[in-house]
């Protein structure tokens, strides 16, 4: 892709992928029926994108037509998420890597590349920490509040209830610019604050959304926090990526994971946020590229 078409790369979702041959299906993986996007050659290393809290594929709408060129690549919205099934019961780190196990066998993809952005970087590491052997590398990028400050597990929680329950286009708008740098609250269009409207009006959405924050629960969380001893198992190459305005936590907080994860290297981003490969799609691209095929 040259200079001139990154530089002028649209910013909506679906002007993102109006030149793309994009295809969407619904597959069931663990009993869940979920919603996959697909788009590249499918004999290309397949690169599956994991989004955050509260998220849904169109997070990666910017990155699919880019990574299509060199990778299959598949997003897929995570259990009790966007326009997947919601089951009755806490969406934690084991439900979600069973739904990510089960999807990639019904996808036969037997390995690939895993790339998650906030929770879907926790997912990835602990799916490699803990026996999932589809993994080649991984690359977390911002995964999120490594420490488990309360005040923060407080604002993630507390910001996404309120965006479900008081459904509104100022609520669900607030709760997307959280996860932008101060510069780049404009990059919220109508259109993406639509999409998330949509999803967290569904009629199972109250429900589903104290699922969805179970993971906020400190009894829950300390059983899945990060630590030393289950980041020493992860035993395949891996990129911490994490970016000057996070606001889950400081850089810091990036450097400390790349100490504890054996095979790692550490890159920070300027100019982003909680969204980088929405805010920066250009270097986070890169970034992927130089990693993943380098």
């Amino acid at each position: 892709m040259s200079d001139a078409t990154l530089t002028h790369r649209p910013l909506g979702v679906w002007s993102s992928l109006s030149g793309l041959e994009l295809s969407q299906r619904y597959v069931t993986a663990a009993g869940v029926r979920t919603r996959v996007l697909e788009a590249g050659d499918p004999g290309l290393p397949h690169l599956v994108l994991l989004h955050g809290t509260g998220g849904h594929a169109e997070a990666f709408a910017r990155n699919l037509a880019a990574f299509a060129e060199d990778f299959h690549v598949v997003a897929y919205d995570m259990v009790g998420h966007g326009w997947s099934d919601a089951p009755d019961e806490p969406y934690t780190l084991d439900v979600y890597c069973a739904h990510l196990d089960a999807l990639l066998n019904e996808l036969g993809i037997d390995r690939c590349y895993l790339s998650g952005e906030s929770l879907g970087g926790w997912v990835a590491a602990w799916y490699s920490a803990h026996g999932g052997t589809r993994a080649e590398k991984l690359v977390l990028a911002v995964p999120g509040n490594v420490t488990a400050k309360p005040e923060t597990m407080v604002k993630l929680r507390d910001s996404t209830r309120k965006a479900v329950l008081e459904a509104s286009r100022e609520n669900v708008r607030a709760r997307l610019e959280w996860l932008f740098a101060p510069d780049n609250k404009q990059l919220v269009t109508e259109e993406l604050v639509d999409v998330r409207l949509a999803i967290y009006s569904r009629p199972d959405a109250a429900r589903t959304v104290e699922h969805v924050v179970a993971l906020q629960d400190p009894e829950i969380r300390s059983r899945y926090t990060w630590t030393e001893a289950w980041c020493g198992q992860i035993s395949v190459p891996t990129l911490v990526l994490w970016t000057e305005h996070d606001p889950t936590g400081p850089v810091e907080e990036g450097e400390l994971l790349h100490s504890w994860i054996p095979d790692s290297q550490l890159e920070v981003m300027s100019g982003a946020g909680h969204w980088p490969q929405w805010e920066r799609p250009d270097e986070f691209e890169r970034l992927h590229r130089a990693f993943l095929l380098g």
